[in-house]
């Protein structure tokens, strides 16, 4: 395989992350689903794609990130997993843009990278849809609300450019698309509470579900990509049977099939879906279940029980399993697979529960037995106290094609305080430690670290905090 020059000068490969490329490796050796070890890559004849691409694959290991890593006490413990490389604006994609996400490389320089380390895949996160995060201020994007034209020509058009060149052809591309955008116009808009206007405006427009169909066509034309699109997570989207009123579990899978014939879109250009993207939710819980009865009802059918808030599910495991099956019955394809984040998702330190709790109020068992320490679901910038979660890994579930780390640990979700930048990020107050909330989050305090940058951004000591509380431990 012929491997291009890039247009800037190369950084080497630290010595420690050369070393580590194997055990930084996503291997078959470390499945434990009967359904991996049935199918073990599996090609889809449709698409000439395998089944599962993590299963057997080595995975890229962001140079720069590691060395970040390796750089902190403890880090070499970590330092040689796989990340997630973000393009999150235009001028990242050529190398142009802010550092702090993508190490300084553009696009071409990770997919020369990953050729180099020998790698057999490579995790990109596609993150610049026009009016992006509605809801949100920390990371907002480039382009405006009506910016469409430019996300296709000037940001879509160029990724797949590059992704095309027969230099990568032999390296499986798994394209991340568009955290925190379609379930936001089920869950943010009016007559909804929790509607903001930017919300209401990008659902009026349709650019949203414009651009991810185009991106998802687009790039799922070409043979060795795999996209997995963004489908929230339990403690946004987890709403449904238990409280019919405020469904946004059935209509979030019905908001994704409706992408289906958008752009030339087709199920077969979507090879799956990823949840908590960047956030925390945890895999599972070990101490209690959600419809759990505890003082006489059910613990999801328990106004008393804020954690729980009415939510069919208190944990990513049954909440994938759960959403695969709708979004099928919504026209997506029945061998699509499942991702979920793990970076962040832990927990673990002094405060972790060993059992149950003995209460017999049903607020207080839940609080006492969970593993999830957010004060509410709905918080999402720099947790403090979270840790490390499960490593990546291919097909622990059978329905779970990996866990991954598309946030890489130790890059901040937004700046504690408003800090003047030419990225295009706002101030967030869900990202000010003293901030006591809003709708979308049960108005309760924001639960963030201090003295944290700007999204995308290194903070040592958050990422010794991951460290300490990693589960399982390091």
């Amino acid at each position: 395989m012929t491997v291009r020059r890039s247009k800037k000068r190369r950084i080497a490969l630290s010595a420690l992350a050369a070393s580590a490329l194997v055990a930084g490796s996503i291997a078959a050796a470390t499945a434990s689903s009967a359904g991996a070890e049935e199918n073990p890559g599996d090609v889809d004849a449709a698409q000439g794609k395998v089944d599962n691409p993590y299963e057997g694959a080595q995975v890229y290991v962001n140079p720069q990130w590691a060395e970040q890593a390796a750089a902190e006490p403890g880090g070499e413990a970590i330092a040689d997993q796989p990340t997630g490389v973000w393009m999150d604006s235009t001028p990242t994609v050529h190398g142009d843009g802010d550092p702090g996400s993508t190490g300084g490389w553009g696009l071409q320089e990770h997919l020369d990278e990953a050729v180099a380390q020998g790698a057999d895949l490579i995790q990109v996160v596609i993150y610049n849809l026009p009016g992006r995060d509605c809801a949100a201020l920390a990371s907002n994007g480039q382009l405006g609300p009506d910016e469409i034209d430019a996300y296709k020509t000037e940001y879509i058009d160029e990724i797949v450019s590059i992704m095309s060149d027969p230099a990568y052809a032999d390296l499986r591309i798994v394209n991340v698309i568009e955290i925190d955008s379609l379930p936001n116009l089920v869950t943010n808009v009016s007559p909804r509470e929790t509607a903001t206007e930017k919300c209401d405006e990008m659902l009026a427009n349709g650019n949203y579900q414009d651009g991810i169909s185009y991106a998802a066509a687009e790039l799922g034309a070409l043979p060795n990509t795999y996209n997995y699109i963004d489908a929230g997570h339990h403690g946004w989207i987890g709403w449904g049977d238990e409280n019919p009123e405020y469904d946004n579990f059935h209509a979030s899978a019905e908001m994704f099939g409706s992408l289906i014939g958008m752009n030339g879109m087709t199920a077969d250009d979507i090879h799956g879906f990823i949840s908590n993207t960047a956030n925390y939710s945890v895999l599972e819980e070990p101490h209690w279940a959600v419809d759990e009865n505890v003082g006489g009802t059910p613990l999801n059918q328990n106004p008393d029980v804020k954690w729980v808030d009415w939510n069919d599910f208190n944990n990513e495991k049954d909440f994938t399993q759960a959403l695969r099956e709708e979004l099928i019955a919504n026209g997506f394809n029945e061998n699509i697979g499942m991702l979920i984040d793990t970076s962040r998702n832990g927990w673990g330190g002094d405060y972790r529960p060993s059992g149950p709790s003995s209460s017999t109020d049903p607020a207080t068992f839940v609080d006492e037995s969970r593993i999830d320490q957010r004060i509410q679901k709905g918080n999402w910038c720099n947790q403090a106290g979270a840790g490390l979660g499960e490593r990546p890994q291919a097909s622990p579930e059978a329905w779970i094609d990996a866990y991954v780390w598309i946030k890489p640990p130790g890059e901040s979700d937004g700046a504690s305080e408003e800090i003047p930048n030419d990225e295009g990020k706002g101030f967030d107050e869900m990202c000010d430690p003293d901030y006591q909330g809003n709708p979308r989050n049960g108005n309760n305090p924001s639960g963030a670290r201090d003295n944290m940058p700007l999204s995308g951004h290194w903070s040592s000591e958050q990422f010794a905090e991951l460290l300490a509380n990693a589960y399982p431990p390091l």
